[in-house]
């Protein structure tokens, strides 16, 4: 017999452009339903907040501090501020989705740990930004009640590289919002071509933050390679996109300037939500050569819109794509190999596409709720 809970999520840390944590929170917020937990969020305020109230239904939304736009700001409110309002709330769980959590709380702690590379893989990431999720990890695998993560490739990690379990963990799979990723209309796909400059020319997309760990040097060296190839038989080349954030990278710039004259590669920058289904879906195919992953949501969401991808089988990735992606090394001439295979006149794209969206329809945010809300009540009776 369930009993009545409390949960508070704290959103604080989602970005503006919700992406990456932001795609988890919203995504599985949004899709809670629960008869027995009662889900408050806490996010800062202006269209975050607009966005949870207007999706998130079935949540109470409180608006934190405009202050909190700071990152110092917003950590030392998690350790003061949040308490306080779990209190006033009372709260039976409080839910940090992204490594923090408040050390003293009184209140059940849930924490979302969504990779293990700042321990495997250090060198990917800003020195400081990887001491301190290092230092956060361990905390959370220490302090929480239960820990969540997004694939059992990351539990694994985790349970290898740190050596701590935590009291509970479960693997909540993350979701694909069927309303933003879906296969595109013709009209969608030209007018993303006419805003991106494309013409009629067929493309390769890649979608994500552009760092070390994306692999895109590599990427941009392979559709080089690839597009010569296909010149060289009387064969159109293909145009490279790298659409998504800039992360830190120092060697993209020089990669693009390095492309030979045949090569044409477009970087447009953040593309915003409701164009990225004709980007996905119109490409030929998408390319995310990552050397390693807590889950790859690019992946299943490419997936989702009707396209193919390649990509590699680092960390969580094959566990994501199944039989429903192509596989690769991560350097340029495996990369370029296996776009020769996804380009070769005998392939079956319309099989293709149906492995892809079937792989697709079985991550939903529904289920990524209802593993949190088992998690809420067993973190609330203290159960494992």
């Amino acid at each position: 017999m369930s009993t009545h809970i409390r949960a508070l999520v704290d959103a604080t840390a989602v970005p503006d452009d919700l992406g990456g944590v932001g795609r988890y929170v919203t995504g599985f917020v949004g899709s809670f339903r629960s008869g027995s937990i009662e889900l408050h969020v806490v996010v800062k305020p202006g269209p975050q907040a607009d966005w949870f109230e207007a999706h998130a239904p079935h949540a109470v939304v409180h608006r934190a501090p405009a202050a909190l736009r700071r990152t110092a700001v917003r950590l030392a409110w998690e350790q003061l501020g949040l308490p306080l309002l779990a209190r006033r709330l009372r709260v039976d769980v409080i839910h940090s989705p992204h490594y923090t959590l408040p050390l003293l709380s009184g209140r059940r702690r849930v924490v979302t740990l969504h990779d293990a590379t700042f321990f495997s893989d250090p060198q990917w990431h800003i020195p400081m930004k990887a001491r301190f999720f290092r230092l956060w990890t361990r905390l959370a695998l220490r302090l929480a009640d239960a820990v969540i993560t997004p694939s059992q490739a990351t539990a694994d990690e985790l349970a290898r590289l740190v050596g701590r379990a935590p009291r509970l963990l479960r693997v909540a799979p993350l979701g694909v919002d069927r309303d933003v990723f879906r296969e595109p209309a013709a009209a969608e796909v030209d007018r993303l071509r006419a805003d991106l400059g494309l013409g009629d020319e067929p493309y390769v997309a890649f979608l994500g933050t552009i760092e070390p760990r994306k692999n895109v040097p590599a990427l941009m060296e392979a559709v080089s390679r690839f597009s010569t190839s296909r010149v060289a038989r009387g064969e159109r080349p293909w145009t490279l996109v790298v659409a998504g954030a800039r992360g830190w990278d120092s060697e993209t710039d020089g990669a693009v300037a390095a492309a030979p004259s045949l090569q044409r590669i477009v970087v447009p920058g953040y593309l915003p939500l409701e164009q990225l289904a004709a980007y996905l879906g119109g490409s030929e195919c998408v390319a995310y050569p990552s050397l390693g992953e807590g889950f790859g949501l690019p992946v299943i969401e490419a997936l989702a819109c009707g396209a193919p991808v390649v990509t590699t089988e680092r960390l969580s990735l094959a566990e994501v794509g199944g039989d429903a992606v192509d596989y690769t090394g991560v350097s340029a001439s495996e990369i370029a190999a296996t776009l020769e295979r996804v380009a070769a006149p005998g392939v079956d794209r319309a099989a293709r596409r149906s492995r892809g969206l079937a792989r697709a329809a079985e991550f939903t945010w529904t289920r990524c709720a209802a593993v949190h809300d088992d998690v809420y009540q067993a973190a609330a009776k203290g159960t494992p």
